[in-house]
């Protein structure tokens, strides 16, 4: 029997979307051209394939089945195509989109701009939303080239790389009434806090941490991102716990001293997370290797 290959990657998209209308605008199709399309699939693969639901599509168990199967055969199909193709950075247009956590975008997402101007400055970059919810991000359906931060619970067609471990450090006001030039567990703990929200995976990890050396922690107030800490800091009496590489930003304000936490808080990684499509592509192998590159420069001592 023959197969419209042309079809596959159309199923594969209905799979991860679950919605006709998404998987249209992912392919760049109308909806009618790919009903049209699904029908086809439904033959071929003779199938109903996917059933209407209230909020969208879902799969029956042949789907469910055969899709494993199919992405296996379109990434490795995309790995023999892509891994013969040659990319030049420096002549290269492409826009890509990537969603990095509040963390990454503040400490690493400016350099890695920095290097794209310098070595491939037709190479854009869109910043979506970070979610712990890694379908909400794009990068599960491919949408997304990246997701830059904590990577919990990926799904199969995902690829994780580890590009650096990141401590913790406290930040105060310089001229802190209270607190010289080391802090002890009791002042901690007397002093109030700003925390960070949304907080994702680094909350849990730094409530976590808190509550292994059962340090206790009264918040004050929450913000909404890092660049409200050092304001808030430093007209208050308040601390802030925060990752070392934010901390050692802060430390060129005058207003704000940072020191060491009273007791080892650990560290938290930082990853890398990218859809399997994508694993031979010549333009996101680029962009990878850079930033890992970024990632370690960054996490190396202060000079």
């Amino acid at each position: 029997m023959r197969y419209d290959l042309n079809l596959l990657p159309i199923f594969i998209a209905l799979m991860e979307e679950r919605s006709v209308t998404r998987a249209a605008e992912r392919l760049g199709m109308t909806q009618p051209a790919l009903s049209n399309a699904l029908s086809r699939l439904r033959v071929m693969l003779q199938d109903q394939l996917f059933v209407r639901e209230r909020y969208g599509i879902q799969p029956t168990p042949v789907a469910l089945e055969l899709a494993p199967g199919i992405a296996e055969a379109l990434a490795r199909l995309d790995d023999a195509v892509l891994g013969q193709q040659e990319f030049d950075p420096s002549k290269a247009e492409r826009l890509l989109t990537i969603a990095p956590n509040g963390y990454v975008e503040f400490v690493l997402v400016p350099a890695v701009v920095a290097r794209l101007r310098q070595v491939a400055p037709g190479i854009r970059l869109r910043l979506t939303p970070y979610s712990n919810d890694l379908a909400e991000t794009g990068v599960t359906s491919g949408t997304t080239a990246l997701v830059l931060g904590r990577v919990v619970d990926p799904p199969d067609n995902l690829v994780v790389q580890h590009l650096m471990d990141e401590g913790l450090s406290c930040v105060v006001r310089a001229d802190h009434p209270e607190i010289g030039d080391s802090m002890t567990r009791k002042q901690f703990e007397r002093l109030r806090h700003v925390n960070v929200v949304p907080p994702g995976r680094m909350r849990a990890g730094l409530f976590q941490a808190l509550a292994q050396q059962q340090l206790k922690r009264e918040v004050a107030i929450s913000v909404t991102n890092f660049f409200a800490v050092a304001e808030m800091v430093a007209v208050t009496d308040y601390c802030a716990t925060l990752p070392d590489l934010i901390c050692r930003r802060l430390a060129h304000d005058p207003r704000l001293k940072v020191l060491p936490p009273p007791v080892n808080l650990g560290t938290f990684p930082v990853e890398m997370a990218w859809h399997v499509r994508y694993r031979q592509d010549p333009a996101h192998r680029w962009l990878r290797a850079l930033i890992a590159e970024v990632a370690v420069n960054l996490s190396g001592p202060p000079h």
